[in-house]
């Protein structure tokens, strides 16, 4: 292995989870290794990547960092065996919440962001210095500011947006604390309406930007920019969507012991079993040919939830089951819940983040419902076309990218596999519903047809793997 990347982020699965960033931390960097890249990962010691990771060793000792503390790298071994360091900083890192409340959150991942500018310019003082920074969200996006403030020799920086509308703005009496010159607090630098961006430097600073999904980097060059549309569009030369993946070795029907039985491509009616387990598991009414759709979300405005709200009626017209997993708005919340009281046996709601009840939803349901105003990626309709949970989603960022419309001539070529429709409204939603349920009901060999082709994608990480890869080269390569 040549080539030496460092990534630095927030999140890893499963020790530390807040979203699909989680599972990115975890599968792209194996994914690399597997094309003879070395990649090490560097996050917060959370006490749950601690006892991962043991044993560590301290290799580095950096002293008081941003007020909290004497701060140290340890270095050890994730269970799939990357190396990762862990910024060790109690004072900051107590927890496994990775975005634990508190008026120390800019110093925190400012911290860490220091951090990944050090390992980048120094090295580990044990031989390993990487090639390329590779920094993730706002939580990390200082380090390129970091490196290109402190002039050269120094590592190549990518950014990645995993969702712009997360940007991390913070009052500017920080930037001194932060360690950052003050003649960077200006329009060309960190300084976005006022504030201090996170995000912001990094789109500013970084060598190269990329985002989750071909469709949403063009996306955020207009009105989806989140008031950045100005400098992305200034800095399209150096942006680039890359398609997340799914870990086959974990999003798995065949091999998933989160299912009450395997099934598989080959073996499509063993599915029936998890979807009356499922029913009985939710307390709704077990009938194998009553349709039952699902929800698995963040319970955010941009994922659109109000619009499944809005279509209640029609699940109570229709004699569809509603299943609903998620947790967020308070007020979501309350209507999801008050829905579920009403009409016990035709909708649940579990408020919370449950990894086995999701691996369930997915294999059990008949299809997904992810409405989003906005979504970079999305990895939930991802893992719905792996387990045969056919999607009903909205046309925006890597949902375009990766559900084809069962309009009837794409139905007729052998390449629908989900459900597709555009407007975010009620009414956009409830004929995308309409469309699925009349083939549920209708033309059901037909839904098994579609079945088995989402279920034959490959949106493995293997190719999205070697885009990083040529990216890296490039970036390496290119004298700018």
């Amino acid at each position: 292995m040549n080539l030496r990347i460092l990534f630095a982020g927030t999140e890893l699965f499963p020790f530390v989870k807040a979203g699909g960033l989680g599972d990115v931390m975890a599968a792209l960097p194996k994914a690399l290794r597997a094309l003879g890249v070395d990649v090490r990962l560097l996050l917060p010691a959370h006490p749950a990547l601690k006892q991962a990771a043991a044993p560590l060793e301290t290799v580095l000792t950096l002293g008081d960092l941003m007020g909290g503390g004497e701060a140290r790298v340890l270095l050890g071994r994730c269970p799939a065996g990357l190396p990762l360091y862990l910024l060790d900083q109690p004072a900051f890192f107590h927890t496994d919440a990775p975005y634990a409340p508190g008026g120390d959150m800019p110093l925190r991942f400012g911290s860490l962001a220091w951090t990944a500018a050090h390992l980048g310019r120094h090295g580990d003082g044990q031989g390993w210095k990487p090639a390329i920074v590779h920094v993730h969200d706002w939580h990390t996006a200082l380090a390129p500011a970091y490196l290109a403030l402190g002039g050269e020799p120094r590592p190549r920086t990518v950014l990645t947006i995993h969702n712009l509308a997360y940007q991390g703005l913070f009052p500017p009496d920080l930037l001194a604390p932060l360690g950052l010159p003050a003649a960077c607090f200006q329009p060309d630098g960190v300084e976005f309406y006022g504030k201090l961006g996170f995000l912001k430097a990094g789109l500013v600073y970084a060598d190269r930007i990329t985002t989750v999904s071909p469709t949403y980097a063009r996306e955020i060059l207009g009105p989806a920019g989140e008031g950045l549309e100005g400098l992305l569009r200034l800095r399209n030369g150096r942006l680039r969507g890359i398609l997340n993946g799914v870990d086959g070795d974990i999003w798995n029907p065949a091999t998933d012991p989160l299912l009450p039985r395997p099934f598989s491509l080959e073996d499509l009616p063993a599915r029936l079993p998890a979807k009356l387990a499922l029913q009985r598991e939710l307390g709704l009414r077990e009938a194998p040919d009553t349709p039952l759709f699902s929800v698995v979300s963040r319970f955010a405005p941009q994922k659109g939830l109000d619009l499944i709200l809005e279509n209640l009626p029609w699940f109570q017209a229709q004699g569809v089951q509603l299943a609903v997993l998620g947790q967020g708005d308070p007020d979501l919340e309350a209507r999801f819940l008050a829905a579920a009281r009403l009409h016990p046996e035709r909708v649940a709601v579990r408020i919370g983040f449950d990894e086995g009840l999701s691996h369930r939803l997915y294999g059990g349901a008949d299809a997904l419902l992810v409405p989003s105003r906005r979504e970079p990626c999305g990895l939930t309709q991802l893992y719905a076309l792996r387990y045969g949970a056919l999607p009903v989603v909205r046309a925006t960022g890597g949902l375009a990218d990766t559900v084809v419309d069962a309009t009837p001539e794409a139905t007729r070529e052998g390449r629908a596999t989900g459900f597709v429709f555009g407007e975010a409204s009620p009414g956009a939603l409830k004929e995308a519903l309409d469309r699925a349920l009349s083939l549920y009901r209708n033309r059901h060999d037909t839904w098994v047809d579609l079945q088995r082709r989402a279920m034959a994608q490959d949106f493995g990480w293997t190719q999205p793997a070697r885009q990083y890869l040529e990216l890296y080269e490039a970036l390496l390569a290119s004298v700018d």
